[in-house]
């Protein structure tokens, strides 16, 4: 079943269209690569779908019935739409759990940020988490970790907002071989609970990822499939992977 429906949809900036006519499904629990040369609308397409920026034309619909193109940032995350950013963005003067308890999903209001979360509840979550990006000592400070654990505690201060569809942008980028391996891994285990859409430029990361791949190419679907395939394809060497 389809949970993102991107239909028809482009989107112009000055006159220069980032987005021209893009159709593009993802469904529930897929992982799905998406590459292509820079300017070939991936930030673009993102910042669409959490609402951002509107469409010009076309439609963007959340698991059938969620049209995003009526929805802020705020509103695609309340769905259970996450943005990681390229980016880290861990406070590094707190500890690795401090940054968990500032993610973990729950009540917005006032009083519910003076009280904090559940200590018994968030101290579950807060192990649930860190084990499952194989992070530990939660009293660490953040400041104390590699490029790529920084980027592992991100993504799991994006899980701790129980997003049901997770939006990657270049997780790989400047982490050493070992931990861009790691972090493939990393999602591969969390498709099938959560989908997710990982833009990426590292074809190793990508063929590690071992998934569905997507390319862009002036802001519309060029070839699509997996990695072999879509490598072979003339048009996919010419513009992209033979510069």
């Amino acid at each position: 079943m389809t949970i993102l429906n991107i239909d028809g949809v482009s989107k112009s900036f000055d006159g220069f269209r980032a987005i021209n006519d893009l159709n593009l499904a993802i469904d529930k629990g897929e992982l799905r690569a998406i590459i292509g040369p820079n300017g070939a609308g991936k930030t673009t397409m993102m910042d669409l779908i959490t609402g951002k920026i509107r469409p010009d034309q076309g439609t963007l619909f959340f698991d059938t019935t969620h049209d995003l193109t009526r929805l802020d940032e705020a509103g695609t995350a309340r769905l259970g739409i996450g943005r990681k950013f390229q980016k880290p963005t861990v406070i590094e003067s707190l500890s690795l759990g401090e940054n968990i308890d500032l993610a973990l999903a729950g009540p917005r209001d006032v009083w519910s940020a003076l009280r904090g979360p559940d200590p018994a509840t968030a101290a579950r979550e807060r192990r649930r988490l860190l084990d499952l990006v194989r992070l530990a000592g939660p009293d660490r400070l953040a400041g104390a970790l590699s490029h790529g654990q920084k980027q592992w505690l991100e993504i799991a201060m994006l899980l701790a907002q129980k997003p049901r569809l997770l939006l990657v942008d270049e997780p790989a980028a400047g982490m050493t071989d070992a931990e861009t391996m790691r972090t493939a891994e990393l999602l591969r285990d969390l498709a099938g609970d959560h989908s997710i859409v990982v833009v990426e430029h590292d074809m190793d990361f990508v063929r590690a990822l071992a998934c569905r791949v997507t390319v862009l190419h002036q802001g519309h679907v060029l070839a699509e499939g997996p990695l072999d395939h879509v490598s072979a394809n003339p048009e996919v060497i010419d513009v992209y992977l033979g510069r």
